[in-house]
């Protein structure tokens, strides 16, 4: 038979109110939810013994909560500041272990493109910083100041010093803009490049579908049955893809990507269609310009700064057919290529809506500033 507790738990009608606020909220922690129904179990009378039942505790854990709380309040329901293990290294083993991270290792003399925690951990064990340590301590000191040598970023800075304003033209085409006019309803922009180099990777077994508890299989050795390039166009705003598979690119297999767009509705009656491109061989410089606004009076063509293909939004399409269509490649012939490119386009049209793109001007120039900001301080 169990005791009474010497507890006793009253509640004012503030202290009930949290304490249900706290067992209602979904958010809460599951540690405090199950310290407040100790204590509204315990203010209705209910022995410790019982509340450790329906809760599925310990009873050393109901006589804990419900001490604390009757000698503390709700401020005894709240972890107590805990010391913890002390520092097995000193503080300034903390500070030799990140500088040596934000030094290059070649540098430092060390044959390594960039550090590991296991590489850094036996670095410092050579230098006798420590005697020894472990990968995984190291990993928690440069967690602490989130910094990651085992990773990389890439990064370009833009050579044309025309850049902003080159750039800024096809920010202005995508809000729908061209100087400073608001383009109508009978002028297109359109983005344009090519994917080349499309292999046709003819599998040397069966590709076996996906599984309970496995995955696709995909067999590692092919027969090669050649290559083509897929040409697409990508209207903006309207969020429609054209394309065409040519043997190889160049000059003429672009002429007949605009011929194909040009030639169909509604940009054959357009007033303008702005072509935004990057500097490929195929439509590079004032030569292409020339070309093909001379072919075609209704078509400008606007160039993207060099390096600056991120601003072409038909590679954000091209990411879609390479994710979607294109990996894990197995294709029998390049007739099959063709066949699924074409269907992708028919199947991407029918539900496509416009990239949500929102990077403008003023971002731009933000960018423009960091960069130049650094390319200052490493001066």
């Amino acid at each position: 038979m169990s005791r009474c507790s010497p507890f006793v738990i009253v509640l004012s009608a503030q202290d009930r109110s949290v304490l249900e606020s706290i067992v209602r909220r979904r958010r809460a922690e599951q540690r405090m939810v199950i310290r407040a129904r100790i204590v509204l179990a315990a203010a209705d009378g209910v022995e410790n013994c019982s509340i450790a039942e329906c809760l599925h505790v310990a009873v050393n854990t109901v006589i804990l909560w419900r001490k604390r709380f009757f000698e503390h309040g709700m401020a005894g329901l709240v972890d107590r500041h805990r010391s913890g293990r002390p520092r097995t290294f000193p503080p300034l083993v903390s500070v030799e272990i990140k500088e040596l991270a934000c030094e290059l290792p070649a540098t430092t003399g060390v044959p390594l493109s960039r550090w590991s925690c296991a590489e850094l951990a036996r670095e410092l064990e050579q230098r006798h910083v420590v005697e020894m340590i472990s990968a995984s301590t190291v990993w928690r000191v440069l967690h602490a100041d989130a910094i990651r040598p085992w990773l990389h970023r890439s990064w370009i800075a833009p050579r044309d010093p025309n850049f902003a304003l080159k750039a800024a033209v096809a920010l202005d085409l995508y809000a729908g803009v061209f100087d400073g006019v608001r383009l109508g309803a009978d002028e297109f922009v359109i983005c344009a490049d090519e994917k080349t180099s499309i292999q046709a990777r003819c599998r040397c077994h069966p590709t076996l579908p996906p599984g309970r508890a496995r995955l696709m299989r995909v067999e590692h050795e092919y027969d090669r049955g050649g290559a083509l390039a897929y040409l697409a166009a990508y209207d903006v705003h309207r969020a429609k893809a054209m394309g065409r598979c040519e043997p190889s690119t160049g000059i003429d297999p672009f002429g007949r990507l605009v011929q194909q767009v040009m030639t169909s509705e509604p940009y054959a009656s357009a007033k303008r269609v702005f072509w935004i491109v990057d500097n490929g061989s195929s439509h590079r410089g004032q030569a292409s310009i020339r070309r093909l606004e001379s072919a075609w009076p209704t078509l400008h063509l606007i160039h993207l700064p060099v390096h600056a293909s991120w601003l072409d939004q038909c590679e954000i399409y091209f990411s879609i057919v390479q994710r979607k269509v294109v990996t894990p490649n197995d294709f029998t012939d390049l007739d099959e290529i063709r066949d699924r490119l074409a269907a992708f386009e028919t199947r991407y049209n029918a539900v496509a809506e416009p990239f949500d793109w929102k990077f403008g001007r003023s971002d731009l120039d933000k960018l423009l500033a960091r960069i130049q900001a650094h390319t200052n301080t490493a001066a």
